[in-house]
């Protein structure tokens, strides 16, 4: 899986599934069942496991979306990673909701092998398929990009994904976009400066030119790089963050 749904409520749907899931291994599977714990009680356990099952992937999926927004990109690691950064949170939660309210007698090694990592087994295939799910069936809204100069006119309306660059040019800014395929350009009466505050994903590398990094190619030669259909200078001050993505 390299694609993410990046908004959070479609998670919190995937959490409560989870939750309700968690709820019912818990109350029926009962694996520190000593026999002495009435129905009530499990039931006042169950729920204090779905609900720290939420939370924990609550917390997980605004990690992830902030990780998207910076890198603007989904990888199986990252995908592996968020997977692991839930059951961790669960791990940690549970067990101190398993110690402090309810008493448990189980060490650490043994709540992880008698209880989480038998949850995990069954939870991780259900939470793969479902983040699939919010991949394929909820796909993402395009986000569009409204872009105003000074003028009343200067107005450009285009997807986020396809802006390319923009460059200075005097007391305008060029704002190169592809459209129908073909790169296109239009002038507005702005500022870098104002352009690269009110986008903040765009990333500078030259005092003439902020990318987006999304349309980073190659290297073309130390000093200039390759993006979707032009070439542009990068500056000394501005290499380390390029070299960085």
């Amino acid at each position: 899986m390299n694609e993410l749904n990046p908004s959070v409520k479609p998670h919190l749907v995937i959490g409560f599934f989870i939750s309700v899931w968690l709820f019912l291994f818990a109350f029926f599977i009962r694996p520190f069942d000593d026999g002495t714990i009435s129905l009530k009680m499990w039931v006042f356990i169950s729920v204090g496991f779905s609900l720290l099952a939420f939370l924990s992937y609550g917390a997980v999926s605004v990690v992830q979306k902030r990780v998207h927004e910076k890198v603007l990109r989904w990888t199986v690691g990252l995908e592996i990673s968020s997977l692991v950064f839930f059951q961790l949170l669960f791990l940690i939660s549970t067990y101190g909701y398993y110690k402090i309210g309810l008493h448990g007698g189980f060490g650490f090694l043994e709540f992880l092998s008698v209880i989480i990592l038998k949850s995990a087994l069954v939870s991780t295939p259900i939470l793969i398929l479902l983040r699939i799910y919010a991949v394929k069936l909820l796909p993402v809204k395009e986000d569009i990009l409204i872009m105003r100069g000074e003028n009343r006119l200067d107005i450009l309306r285009i997807k986020k994904a396809d802006l390319v660059c923009i460059s200075n040019s005097q007391n305008y800014v060029e704002i190169f976009f592809i459209a129908g395929n073909q790169l296109k350009s239009k002038l507005i009466r702005s500022t870098l400066k104002k352009m690269q505050h009110d986008f903040d994903f765009l990333i500078q590398v030259h005092r003439s030119h902020l990318i987006n990094p999304t349309h980073f190619k190659t290297w073309k030669s130390q000093d200039v790089i390759s993006l979707t259909e032009m070439e542009v200078p990068v500056s000394k001050n501005y290499k380390a963050l390029l070299l960085s993505l």
